[in-house]
């Protein structure tokens, strides 16, 4: 089992996704296969095999978010002053401001500037405090971050 950090916020996002595809998406599907066998000849039947393909993509993915949970490692404490998942970071470079907060990989979203702390930037951030200069390698070459304001 391989363990990976995250949020509290992450943790019960995927217990309750979870619970969603455990309590009513498989009743949904359920409903759906009994709905299609009803309608005769399953070698033939549209309905049927739809049914079927969605519910073996939603036993995988219970079956993933299940061993998620059981690598979760929650964050709880910050420590004050230094970077760690969970911390809401202030970045400049160039002149330019840039804010992110650190998150596990199942909680990243780019567009609310959550991003992963297995990320490059994510992983040169780890660890370090106010003041710190890291460097991050990007397909476009070297990018130099000043690190002015840790939440």
């Amino acid at each position: 089992m391989q363990e990976y950090f995250t949020t509290k916020k992450g943790f019960q996002k995927i217990k309750e996704e979870l619970e969603y595809l455990k309590n009513v998406k498989r009743k949904e599907i359920a409903q759906r296969i009994a709905d299609a066998k009803e309608l005769g000849d399953l070698s033939e039947n549209a309905e049927y095999s739809a049914a079927k393909e969605e519910q073996g993509l939603v036993e995988a993915r219970i079956n993933e978010l299940e061993n998620l949970l059981r690598g979760a490692v929650v964050i709880e404490k910050k420590v004050k002053g230094i970077i760690q998942v969970g911390s809401k970071v202030e970045l400049c470079s160039n002149g330019k401001k840039y804010i992110y907060t650190l998150v596990g990989a199942q909680e990243t979203d780019p567009s609310k500037n959550k991003i992963s702390y297995e990320s490059p930037l994510g992983k040169s951030l780890l660890g370090k405090k106010e003041g710190d200069l890291v460097e991050v390698v990007t397909p476009k070459g070297k990018i130099k971050f000043r690190i002015t304001n840790i939440e």
